[in-house]
Order: C-alpha cells, then sequence, then structure tokens
C-alpha cells in the first residue's frame, strides 16, 4: 500500500458551471481557487439554453441568443483577468442545452474528478430538481455545491 502524500492526490480536473447568476460565479471562483490549489485543469462551462416561450415570441430567440453571448463574454473577461494574477490552465466551453445534459457529458469527456456548481436560487427546482441534485444524483464525480 502506498503511503499517503500531501499535496499529490488532489483533483486534476475541475469542471465548473457557471451561467452568469451570483451563486454561479461564486462557484467559479471557488473551483479557480481549488484548480490554483491543486495545480489541476479548470474547465469552466457556461450552457445557454436552448428554447423558453420567450424565444416563440418575434424577436425572442435573437434576445436570449445576446444574452447568452454577454454572458460568455463576461465569463471570458473574468478569466482573463483572474489568469493575468494567477496561472490556472483552464478552458471555457459554451454550448447551447440543457445545463445538466451538458456538465455531465463535459464532466465525463474531460474525466472530471470535481464537479462545482451554484445553489439554485430558482423557486420551480424545488419541484423538478436543481441541475446541482441531478448531478449529485448521477453519482459520478464529487458535486460542490456553493451556496
Amino acid at each position: 500500500m502506498r503511503p499517503f502524500e500531501y499535496g499529490v492526490d488532489g483533483p486534476k480536473v475541475i469542471v465548473a458551471g457557471v451561467d452568469g447568476s451570483e451563486t454561479s460565479l461564486r462557484a467559479g471562483a471557488y473551483a479557480w481557487g481549488l484548480a490554483r490549489r491543486a495545480g489541476a485543469r479548470l474547465v469552466v462551462v457556461h450552457v445557454a439554453p436552448v428554447a423558453s416561450m420567450g424565444s416563440l415570441t418575434p424577436g425572442g430567440a435573437a434576445a436570449l441568443r445576446e444574452t447568452a453571448e454577454e454572458i460568455s463574454a463576461q465569463i471570458r473577461r473574468e478569466l482573463e483577468a483572474a489568469a493575468g494574477r494567477e496561472q490556472v490552465r483552464h478552458d471555457l466551453v459554451t454550448e447551447l442545452g440543457d445545463a445538466y445534459t451538458v456538465l455531465a457529458r463535459v464532466a465525463d469527456e474531460s474525466r472530471a474528478d470535481a464537479v462545482v456548481v451554484g445553489a439554485s436560487a430558482q423557486a420551480g427546482h424545488r419541484l423538478i430538481g436543481s441541475v446541482a441534485v441531478r448531478l449529485v444524483k448521477a453519482g459520478r464525480w464529487p458535486v460542490t455545491v456553493v451556496p
């Protein structure tokens, strides 16, 4: 049996879901700190929803696309600013789709050792389950939910 080695057995790949909400930005910052301390690669994932009732109205789809692009640009700026202060290997994945499905796929494809997401503040998630709850129930990675 190999002895425990402090500082060399932590996560090597951390996936963080960031959607622009306050809790997700805190989750991203927390994941950045984990990646920095562990020397891990950070994969930041921004998932823009594909469709909603708003996209059925004239101009609704364009407004959703514009909002998603603004959020992605904000996340990219935050990553560049953080990278200027501290060296963390990181990637940004931006996709359209269901947040759980995309996060789970990216975590599997990147062989994530940990997934970090923000707690949902939406009341409807009490009934259908939040992305965080769905990730925990999947049971494929340790999941940290940041309030």
